[in-house]
């Protein structure tokens, strides 16, 4: 007996448009497409490095609504609508943010093919920690303790998902440090400022 054939055939790819940026891009892509691969090889936007595409190196860390992803486990179609922020879309122009400045200036960066997942995880963590989030070493959970301080401890293991080859571990924790300093010092002014 002959197989039957169905005459409705399910189409295995879409339009989508993914906001990355500030930008707005619309392609088509196969819904197997990973983030990674649509940003590097139909966006152009390579510098979110493709390492071990499973999800353990973090160097195609990127921010999605401002959290941590990683895009080489994160499907094209699934980000759509959401904002995407990578490497490319972080400093202000040509004014590096204070992350990226800080992996300059303390080395952090080595031979920079993990720098871009590191920087964006670090903006997230310098996030997480600013609104009071745990990690898992952080000592006292409760609510009445308040936000517990971000010392090396703490950096190392909330930059635990991304690893450098380098070794550059010191380096990055020293960059983390400064960065979350600078933005503590800019929020302390923009509060003053408002008061």
């Amino acid at each position: 007996m002959a197989p039957t054939t169905s005459s409705a055939t399910t189409s295995t790819s879409s339009t989508i448009t993914l906001h990355v940026n500030g930008e707005k891009y619309t392609l088509p892509v196969d819904h197997r497409t990973t983030l990674l691969d649509a940003l590097r090889e139909r966006l152009d936007l390579t510098g979110t490095k493709k390492g071990c595409d499973q999800g353990q190196c973090g160097a195609c860390t990127v921010l999605l609504d401002g959290r941590r992803a990683v895009s080489c486990l994160q499907l094209a179609v699934a980000a759509e609508g959401r904002e995407i922020t990578t490497i490319e879309g972080v400093a202000d122009g040509e004014r590096l943010h204070p992350v990226q400045q800080a992996f300059l200036d303390l080395d952090g960066y080595q031979c920079g093919y993990c720098t871009p997942g590191q920087i964006c995880s670090a903006l997230a963590v310098i996030e997480e920690h600013a609104a009071g989030w745990p990690s898992a070493v952080t000592a006292d959970v409760r609510p009445e303790a308040g936000v517990a301080q971000l010392t090396p401890e703490e950096i190392r293991e909330r930059m635990s998902g991304n690893l450098c080859r380098c070794g550059a571990y010191v380096s990055i924790v020293q960059a983390v440090a400064r960065a979350a300093r600078s933005s503590d010092a800019r929020s302390s002014e923009t509060k003053e400022a408002a008061a």
